[in-house]
């Protein structure tokens, strides 16, 4: 799929208009949250999974603890 979609002044901020296709293939509605996800093949626009962020910051989280771990297995 590829839409072009307008930015909008939203106060201080910036905002896009989703079409309803699009909500609908992300099974949002108005008022939902989404998150924003950097990919090598640009940026993703997914449903916020409120879970897969708790696991996230989960390892997140060990990998600030275990930082020189980490790195010693990365050699």
């Amino acid at each position: 799929m590829n839409k072009p979609l307008k930015l909008i002044a939203i106060g201080n901020s910036t905002g896009v208009i989703l079409p309803k296709d699009v909500l609908a293939r992300l099974r949002l509605e108005q008022g939902d949250a989404v998150s924003v996800v950097e990919t090598p093949g640009g940026v993703e626009l997914r449903a916020h999974d409120p879970e897969f962020e708790q696991q996230m910051e989960a390892a997140r989280e060990v990998m600030r603890r275990r930082r020189d771990a980490l790195r010693e297995l990365a050699k």
